[in-house]
C-alpha cells in the first residue's frame, strides 16, 4: 500500500532539507502528538544508521516500530525503513530545487504487511486510503507553510 504527497515550498532546497532532517525537532513534534520516540543509536553525526524505537496508537491498538535512516543525501533527500512484528515500511523523501527560492518536496510511504492480521489491517486502511492520502497531503502542506513562515522570519 502506498501513500504519496507533493508540496512546493517557497524556500531554498538547503533550508527545506535542514528542516526535514532536523530529527530532534521532529522527535519532539511526534511526542507532542502522543507518540513515544526513543533514539537508540550512538552516532554523533546525522546520517545512515540513525535508529529510533517508536510506539503509537493506530486503529485502537498500540503499535511498536523500529525506524532506521538508511540513505541520507543532503540536500536531495533521504530514505527511512521501518519494521515491526507485523508490518514493514519505506519512506522516501525527495527534494527538487525548482529555483533558488523554491523547492518541491515529494514524499512516498509504502507499507507491506507480514502477517495475516497485518493484511487485514492494511485492507481496512485501503478502504480509507483516499481519506488517509488527503490527510497526509494536508500535513505536508501544513509543514510547508510553517517552514515558509520560519524561513521568512529567519531570512
Amino acid at each position: 500500500m502506498k501513500f504519496t504527497a507533493r508540496e512546493d515550498i517557497e524556500a531554498p532546497i538547503d533550508v527545506v532539507f535542514g528542516h526535514v532532517s532536523d530529527f530532534a525537532t521532529l522527535e519532539r513534534s511526534a511526542l507532542r502528538r502522543g507518540a513515544e520516540v526513543q533514539r537508540i543509536d550512538d552516532l554523533a553525526e546525522t546520517g545512515p544508521g540513525m535508529m529510533w524505537d517508536t510506539a503509537f496508537m493506530l486503529r485502537g491498538k498500540r503499535r511498536e516500530m523500529k525506524v532506521e535512516l538508511t540513505e541520507f543525501d543532503p540536500p536531495n533527500g533521504m530514505i527511512m525503513l521501518s519494521r515491526s512484528a507485523n508490518i514493514s515500511g519505506r519512506m522516501v523523501l525527495d527534494l527538487v530545487a525548482l529555483s533558488r527560492a523554491r523547492t518541491r518536496l515529494n514524499l512516498d510511504i509504502e507499507i507491506e504487511p507480514k502477517t495475516l492480521a497485518a493484511r487485514l489491517m492494511v485492507q481496512s486502511l485501503k478502504l480509507a486510503q483516499g481519506n488517509l492520502n488527503k490527510r497526509l497531503r494536508m500535513r505536508v502542506a501544513e509543514f510547508g507553510r510553517d517552514l515558509e513562515e520560519r524561513s521568512k522570519t529567519v531570512g
